[in-house]
């Protein structure tokens, strides 16, 4: 495949294969149900095996009768990833359209996601070190950073979560699931649009008002990094407070001067006390509430990679959005804990 580099390490492609449904009915040996590897709100994945022996993971998008909510989201996704590439997003080796049947062909990664293979139990997190785990979020980063400020235009995913984070054999982070991006050019400070996304990793702004940014991402990789240091669920219920966000429990650490006690027990402090605390302390700073305060990804990869130093960098209030039910888009609210309804 021929591809020209940029500064960033970024890649265009210049081919893309266009699937027949036989081939990838045969890749996944039917869609069979054993092949599944993943389900989410815009279709099913499977893993298939291409006739010259690739593995790959097959997305068949749903596609609604009823409004064209499933092909948007198709083209949204081949809009985003056919012409970029880069080591931390995932690579889209083509697509099928099928009469309505639509699919997208990728690199099939041996690891799953960090949902999968990185929360849900302390044996998961047990794989992984404190090493790895800083690779990982550095690696998310500069994906995202690659996605806001070198592409052009610039691509907001508007749905960065654990689940859409995929590894590779050497656990190499990847982006994925390019279905809710929206594209900005350079003279865009906003765009106004259908609320979507999941919740606990959603900005209070762009839930309130529908207006996205790039800032809006810069909100969910805060609270995505604040799982790969702490191992701990966006929201945990414990019995004396019931349900706890876990942007609430690092900003009540923080002002406690007890950031620490957040790091994963697993690690068995094993690790760098100073950059564990310093991760934390930038995933907090991703998640204020007011957004120009939120670093972009570039300055919080020079943050993360000590870089820039953030010890007389004081935190503000961070933001969440903690019930889906009772604000409506566009409605005024100067609660912190505000909601939405997709």
């Amino acid at each position: 495949m021929a591809t020209s580099k940029n500064k960033t390490g970024g890649q265009t492609t210049k081919n893309f294969h266009v699937f027949s449904y036989k081939e990838l009915k045969a890749a996944t040996n039917g869609f069979r149900s054993s092949n599944k590897i993943g389900e989410g709100g815009f279709g099913t994945v499977y893993k298939g095996r291409l006739g010259d022996g690739t593995f790959v993971a097959v997305k068949v998008l749903l596609v609604e009768l009823e409004s064209l909510r499933g092909e948007r989201e198709f083209i949204a996704e081949i809009a985003s990833l056919f012409h970029i590439k880069h080591e931390n997003l995932v690579t889209l080796r083509g697509c099928c359209v099928e009469g309505a049947k639509r699919f997208l062909v990728y690199d099939h990664m041996e690891n799953n996601s960090l949902a999968h293979t990185f929360l849900g139990g302390e044996k998961n997190r047990m794989r992984f070190s404190w090493t790895l785990r800083r690779d990982i979020s550095l690696g998310i980063a500069r994906g995202l950073a690659y996605l806001h400020e070198e592409v052009n235009p610039h691509i907001v995913h508007r749905d960065i979560k654990a689940s859409n984070i995929l590894l590779d054999q050497n656990f190499t982070p990847k982006v994925s699931d390019f279905g809710l991006s929206k594209l900005f050019s350079d003279n865009m400070s906003h765009i106004s649009t259908r609320v979507a996304g999941t919740l606990g990793y959603l900005s209070p702004e762009y839930a309130i008002s529908g207006h996205l940014t790039r800032k809006s991402d810069v909100y969910s990789y805060g609270v995505l990094l604040l799982e790969m240091v702490s191992g701990r669920s966006i929201v945990d219920f414990d019995l004396e407070r019931g349900e706890q966000f876990l942007v609430d429990k690092a900003w009540e650490m923080y002002n406690a001067n007890n950031l620490l006690q957040l790091v994963d027990p697993v690690l068995k402090r094993d690790f760098p006390v100073e950059e564990a605390v310093r991760f934390l302390k930038i995933g907090l700073l991703c998640v204020q509430e007011n957004t120009k305060l939120r670093p972009p990804m570039s300055t919080a990869i020079n943050m993360l990679t000590n870089m820039i130093d953030i010890e007389n960098i004081k935190v503000s209030q961070p933001g969440l959005v903690a019930d889906l039910m009772d604000v409506k888009i566009g409605q005024k609210n100067s609660s912190r804990k505000s909601s939405f309804f997709s």
